[in-house]
């Protein structure tokens, strides 16, 4: 016998109903959301990465370059005792020249440029501009040589009856496509350079003069630092 207050309804099937919120009628689980924002969400999480990875590329870069410069100067330490870093003089057309490196040797000055890139380069010595390319970064940028001779030049009006010459060192890790240009080297073979200049015949007539000469001439106060700011801003 049945309960009373139970019916049997016959003949219609049962249909699998989807859990309704509290509110009545606002399904449940990730169909809340709403497709645009499961999208946007996906996006965001997207940008978010790519936006580490490039902070974290440009973090690596800077650290690199900083380590290519300390095996610099530690090079250059190791080969003379005469040395200067990241210093202005009066530029050679006007203006103010800023020079990464410079070493007195028994060869003449050594006036120094240093580049930190990775993966290949192109260019050659008559050449405007250089490529380097590095996976799927593509970059342009000035010939260092010719870069680094204003440079050079400016150091040589300081001390006119002494040789100076121009360097380049990459720093990072690059090859060549072709030969590369005169004094354009790598950081591991600067000491092997240097030496050629140490050890080989003395062209300085008085050493002390010399660098006595280049040190007057460094323009180390803030202004200078703060006009040669506003000489690039300006370029």
């Amino acid at each position: 016998m049945l309960h009373p207050t139970r019916r049997i309804i016959t003949g219609v099937p049962l249909v699998a109903v989807p859990a309704l919120a509290a509110d009545g009628g606002v399904q449940t689980g990730i169909t809340s959301i709403g497709p645009a924002m499961f999208l946007f969400t996906i996006a965001g999480a997207m940008l978010l990465t790519l936006a580490f990875r490039s902070v974290a590329n440009h973090v690596a870069h800077f650290i690199n370059g900083k380590i290519g410069q300390f095996r610099v100067r530690r090079a250059l330490a190791r080969r003379s005792p005469d040395v200067l870093h990241d210093f202005i003089l009066p530029g050679a057309y006007g203006g103010l020249a800023k020079i990464d490196h410079a070493i007195l040797t028994a060869g003449g000055i050594l006036c120094i440029q240093t580049k930190h890139f990775n993966g290949i380069v192109f260019g050659s010595e008559d050449e405007a501009q250089w490529t380097n390319v590095d996976g799927v970064h593509r970059r342009r940028f000035l010939n260092p040589l010719i870069q680094n001779e204003g440079r050079t030049r400016a150091l040589q009006n300081v001390v006119p009856d002494v040789p100076v010459e121009n360097l380049v060192i990459f720093t990072g890790s690059v090859e060549f496509t072709s030969a590369r240009p005169k004094n354009v080297i790598l950081v591991r073979e600067l000491e092997s350079f240097v030496a050629k200049h140490v050890f080989g015949p003395s062209k300085i007539e008085d050493w002390d003069a010399v660098w006595l000469s280049v040190n007057a001439a460094v323009l180390r106060d803030a202004d200078a630092r703060k006009d040669f700011a506003a000489q690039i801003s300006f370029g």
